[in-house]
């Protein structure tokens, strides 16, 4: 497991192969026919639409999470699931009690600029962003200097650790490609406060 460090002030941490490539090829599969996908629906500008992905939340019993204005129940831990989380905690010395997984279909499915910056994630959230399938770009660009930005090929089997400061800092998306076809899982493992 090789490990880049893109930016010690953005607090990003780049594992290129976090997971072997048959291992990595395993939890695809599993993970694609076996997790709960839905598309969810936001009320945006007063019009209602798709999310440009499939999404499952998955954790602790009990769990809440609320993010893009929608209140989430965790579904119960697959083993897979478990499995992989049970690698990042001993791997990065973090706890995680959830993961918010998004499927990719193709290039047409994204994830708009955002931060991971809900109250429930508290002042400094770590996560841990674990991608399988298809390569897409992960894009980042500073808050106050949107020029200021970077750009990381996230491959199959690799890991991005964002902690520190990003989220109150910097903004990421996974932008739409026509050079996708095919699908990829991100998998982004986080601390979630409970009520």
């Amino acid at each position: 497991m090789n490990r880049i460090i893109c930016c010690e002030q953005l607090g990003l941490t780049y594992y290129p192969n976090f997971l072997y490539k048959e291992l990595a090829d395993s939890y695809f599969e599993i993970l694609l026919s076996q997790l709960e996908w839905q598309i969810e629906y936001y009320k945006m500008f007063g019009k209602i639409i798709a999310s440009p992905r499939k999404i499952a939340w998955y954790g602790d019993t009990g769990l809440h999470y609320r993010y893009s204005g929608l209140d989430h129940q965790a579904l119960p831990w697959t083993q897979e699931l478990l499995d992989i989380k049970n690698k990042l905690e001993i791997k990065l010395n973090q706890h995680f009690n959830s993961v918010l997984a998004n499927l990719y279909r193709d290039g047409q499915d994204s994830m708009g600029w955002h931060a991971d910056n809900e109250p429930e994630l508290g002042p400094y959230p770590v996560i841990a962003s674990l991608s399988l399938g298809a390569t897409r770009t992960f894009s980042l660009r500073n808050f106050e200097k949107p020029r200021q930005s970077l750009k990381i090929p996230l491959k199959h089997g690799s890991l991005i650790l964002m902690d520190g400061c990003t989220q109150q800092d910097w903004q990421h998306a996974i932008l739409k490609t026509t050079k996708c076809l095919e699908p990829r899982i991100n998998l982004t493992f986080r601390w979630v406060e409970s009520d």
